[in-house]
């Protein structure tokens, strides 16, 4: 593949009959303006989009778009990451729109929580998230960060009657511990779902969701698809995370909403059900959990 053709946006997939959200986007990190990235979803199918906050910043920016644009529903937070970068300084690991930053310690954190639990009180906020824990990117000296975040989280998600959103990042056993221990919302989405079968099992009991992003479809990810497979259907969502994951055949080229058809299809295959069918699941379960 040629550096020009690595980099240029995939093609457009044929349609979907059956419409479907796209549950976990980035549209402040795509080339598109969020009329162009609606529009291209729409001519394939993908009639509506969860707009997810990262950060203070992000979350206001998620919440004014959702407010601008009807196809567009807005989820705000703390990424997991970005809590320690508050706390600690610490300039690694988080899709903030901030760079480095001085050390703000737990009342910087506090401040930013209470931001984020007035966005969330808004009508056209549909969720907290992505929150959680990940064990990749921050290391010892953040986690006690990390995880006071994400109980906050936790209970803002619960007092406003939000869709809880996850971010679990090498962090399975602990983050449904801390679910356990604090009581989980009535809804809980798995964001980019990324444990195993036996998991899956587990949050199926829980009546949690499971988003499956591109990475389902990448030739490394069997485990994945099992998990995907045992995954009850009216428990799974799908998402893009772009621009960020993009499915096979188009890995390392700029993900975007318009390319959740591809995803879904593969999807369709694991779960030995058609396109239609799995569809209407998606679609019906994605309003489930965020109530439009």
């Amino acid at each position: 593949m040629s550096k020009s053709t690595k980099d240029a946006p995939p093609p457009l997939p044929e349609p979907l009959r059956v419409p479907v959200a796209d549950s976990h986007t980035h549209l402040d990190m795509q080339d598109d303006s969020v009329t162009e990235a609606l529009a291209k979803a729409a001519s394939v199918g993908v009639t509506t989009v969860v707009q997810v906050g990262c950060d203070v910043n992000g979350s206001r920016w998620a919440a004014e778009t959702a407010a601008a644009h009807e196809a567009v529903h807005a989820t705000v937070a703390l990424h997991p990451n970005e809590a320690p970068r508050i706390v600690l300084g610490d300039p690694g690991g988080s899709r903030s729109h901030l760079g480095a930053r001085e050390p703000g310690g737990d009342a910087a954190l506090d401040a930013a929580l209470a931001e984020i639990d007035a966005l969330a009180a808004l009508p056209h906020v549909r969720g907290v998230g992505e929150t959680g824990l990940d064990h990749f990117r921050t290391g010892p000296e953040g986690m006690a960060a990390q995880q006071r975040s994400f109980r906050a989280h936790i209970e803002i998600a619960k007092r406003h009657g939000k869709a809880l959103v996850i971010h679990d990042r090498e962090a399975h056993d602990d983050v449904l511990r801390i679910l356990r221990e604090e009581g989980a919302p009535d809804t809980v989405v798995f964001h980019c779902y990324s444990g195993d079968a036996e998991m899956a099992k587990v949050c199926a009991e829980a009546g949690y969701f499971m988003s499956f992003a591109g990475n389902v479809t990448f030739k490394n990810a069997q485990p994945l698809r099992d998990a995907l497979a045992v995954a009850p259907p009216e428990l799974v969502l799908v998402e893009t995370d772009a621009p960020f994951l993009t499915p096979a055949p188009y890995r390392g080229r700029p993900n975007a909403p318009y390319l959740i058809p591809v995803t879904l299809r593969a999807m369709a295959e694991v779960k030995g059900m058609t396109e239609d069918a799995l569809a209407s699941a998606v679609a019906a379960n994605t309003a489930r959990a965020f109530g439009h």
